[in-house]
């Protein structure tokens, strides 16, 4: 090996390193959770128009007054039995300290959210069944499900389920992070005693139902056998996969749809409709030992009988629902809760089918329905009583059959996504239940997702097939209508009158139009701001006020959670990898390369032949080029060590780790195509 081609394989592993960054986190170095002070935050991409040192926040206005209070009169909000429910089988209460990481940094502060008091009527600036269900998710600490079986709820976003078996304990979703999850389980040992921990089950593919697994058990006794971890077929994939491709920007929407730049409280953060909100600590992930892969599937667990059922595409790529035969309870993952759920998350994602998840749920009725006594999901409450638990099933099946086949008759008449959207109506039967309303889905967005699902983004209107860019359009449409002046006027008058909606769309085009428009950014974020107080979800409450805040205070940079945790970049595959890589490439600048790369990781991790050719970075297993132009062999542990920055390259090519030879010129040419992806883009403003 040759001292000139260090900084050829130095290069490609800072392409690789950037490339297995799962998000925004490649520029912050810590866990800390995203802060709600309101100091006046750093800039970027516009400019500040208002001091955030000043609250900005407006009252909730007549109009919205009356918006909300409409509600109080149309749902039936004597009906306690969720709160019953939510408080039955309460053993002990949350601990009361903060859980802080080794810098100092919150990673879940249990009492952020207790201004929502149970007793309290809804504040002006919040829509009332939105309330309720903060409420209800305020109800916190350790349950007993039924004999045997119990739960911490409110020590994260999701639910972390515990099973007493023959010999110990079986954890079920361990949390989003490690140290939430260690303070549940230790919750639980107080009340009930120790017991080693037998197996660990993930319900599903999204990072709130394994994250913490570390904090209940360590990898050695899952690698010896004395600990087993049960996961649907195709978990390490979806869990994984999912946030890469478009990692950088579903992260930023992320911050908008969990609220994470608002401060808790009446006129800001409430909660995400599913849990008040994430954890900020360690994620990890182990492997699974056990795959399900059918349904009907009969597992053993720790002396209980599992029989499972498996809802590929409904919640999550991967997911699984079961029922304990001796407890009589169902186990609903995330796919039976107390919300209408997203069939398309507003943080952006892959649009989830509606019409299989009311089947999943029909064949749960039919596979166990004549026998649970308690159905319990990874969020909320649990709910007891055959009639009720089949009653709850058969709602949530037929709510989003409804939304499927009623968007599709629209559809089939003509109608397109946003016509459809505006005129869509639950019957009463349905509406009504509280555990369908709309709290972190909505009828709104999932019906677009459906339309875009089966007819996608085009409504058939030449019209709309090749509009102007949202900068250049902006421009003719202030032109046209007389300039920004006579704009704001119009809009100012809408405002009054409870106009909100149409405000924040024709506003919208000035401040594209100019994004120095200090007027027109705050009407703006007035409308968006009274839409957050009127808003029955929780997500688009969050959307709302973000955007307001931002069109008032600019885009504050701060800090973001590491999703890039060790077992996560450990977890991707070497598919994953190239695919990433390919994606991170400046089309327009890699268009006339060409270059061939060998990469061999050794062993069972295998040899991979690049192409870059036509802007494009292609990858072949098991295949080698005689004329590559650089070649790399490396093990797979060393390119992970390297990664997250436990060794350097330098070093691991002084002990041999990694040998590289071949031209640097072509590595180097490799490196400059690569985009550095900037996580704090605009999203209100241009």
């Amino acid at each position: 090996m040759l001292v000139r081609h260090r900084p050829i394989a130095r290069n490609l592993l800072v392409i690789a390193i950037a490339m297995a960054t799962l998000s925004a986190c490649q520029k912050n170095e810590g866990t800390a959770q995203p802060s709600t002070s309101t100091s006046a935050p750093q800039t970027s991409g516009d400019k500040t128009t208002e001091s955030a040192s000043s609250d900005a926040r407006k009252d909730a206005t007549a109009a919205t007054k009356d918006a909300n209070g409409k509600l109080l009169s149309e749902l039936p909000f004597n009906d306690k039995t969720d709160f019953e429910n939510a408080h039955r089988g309460f053993l002990a209460p949350l601990p009361t300290e903060i859980i802080k990481g080794e810098a100092g940094n919150v990673i879940w502060d249990p009492g952020k959210y207790s201004f929502i008091k149970e007793d309290a009527a809804a504040p002006d600036t919040v829509n009332p069944s939105l309330w309720r269900q903060s409420q209800l998710i305020n109800i916190s600490g350790l349950f007993e499900v039924t004999e045997g079986i119990y739960q911490l709820r409110n020590l994260d976003l999701s639910n972390m389920t515990i099973i007493e078996g023959k010999e110990g304990i079986t954890v079920v979703d361990p949390l989003v992070s490690q140290e939430t999850a260690k303070a549940g389980l230790e919750l639980y040992f107080s009340k009930r005693g120790k017991k080693p921990v037998k197996a660990v089950i993930y319900s599903h593919s999204h990072v709130d139902h394994y994250g913490g697994v570390r904090g209940v058990v360590n990898e050695d006794d899952v690698k010896s056998g004395k600990v087993k971890i049960y996961a649907p077929e195709g978990f390490m994939e979806a869990a994984v996969a999912e946030n890469i491709m478009a990692g950088n920007a579903m992260s930023r929407r992320a911050s908008y749809m969990y609220g994470n730049v608002l401060p808790a409280d009446a006129k800001g953060q409430i909660g995400a409709g599913l849990g008040t909100t994430t954890s900020a600590g360690t994620v990890t992930l182990i492997a699974p030992t056990v795959t399900i892969h059918k349904t009907g599937e009969i597992q053993k667990i720790d002396g209980l009988t599992y029989e499972f059922l498996m809802a590929p595409g409904s919640e999550a790529p991967s997911e699984m629902l079961w029922f304990i035969k001796e407890k009589k309870a169902i186990a609903a993952a995330e796919d039976c809760t107390h919300t209408l759920h997203n069939t398309y998350s507003l943080r952006g994602a892959k649009i989830r089918e509606p019409l299989p998840w009311s089947k999943y749920l029909n064949q749960a009725v039919s596979m166990w329905g004549s026998q649970a006594d308690v159905i319990f999901a990874q969020h909320h409450w649990p709910t007891w009583g055959n009639a009720q638990v089949t009653t709850l099933l058969k709602s949530q099946r037929d709510l989003y059959r409804y939304i499927n086949d009623e968007t599709l008759n629209l559809a089939n008449q003509g109608y397109t996504r946003d016509e459809i959207a505006e005129q869509f109506k639950l019957p009463d039967a349905l509406a009504k239940l509280w555990a369908n309303r709309g709290y972190y889905g909505s009828v709104s967005h999932d019906v677009k997702a459906t339309y875009v699902l089966y007819l996608g983004w085009f409504d058939g209107n030449p019209a709309t097939l090749h509009e102007l860019t949202p900068v250049d359009s902006a421009k003719k449409y202030v032109e046209f209508m007389g300039g920004a002046d006579a704009v704001l006027e119009k809009a100012k008058a809408s405002y009054d009158k409870g106009e909100y909606r149409w405000v924040a769309q024709v506003v919208k085009h000035v401040v594209f139009a100019d994004p120095d428009n200090k007027a027109a950014r705050n009407l703006e974020a007035d409308a968006l701001e009274q839409m957050g107080y009127q808003a029955e979800s929780g997500p688009w409450r969050n959307f709302y006020l973000s955007g307001a805040k931002e069109l008032r205070s600019g885009v504050a940079k701060l800090p973001t959670p590491n999703t890039a945790s060790g077992d996560t970049i450990r977890a991707m595959s070497p598919e994953m990898f190239f695919d990433y890589l390919s994606v991170r490439l400046n089309k327009q600048k890699a268009a006339n390369a060409h270059m061939v790369l060998n990469v061999d990781f050794g062993g069972s991790d295998g040899k991979y032949l690049l192409e870059l050719e036509n802007g494009v970075l292609n990858h072949t297993a098991g295949a080698r080029s005689d004329k590559a132009d650089a070649s790399i062999s490396m093990s797979r542990d060393v390119l992970n060590g390297i990664v997250l920055k436990q060794t350097t390259m330098e070093d691991a090519l002084k002990d041999g780790s990694v040998k590289a030879e071949g031209d640097s010129s072509k590595l180097t040419e490799l490196l400059s195509y690569g985009d550095t992806f900037e996580f704090w883009f605009n999203i209100v403003t241009p």
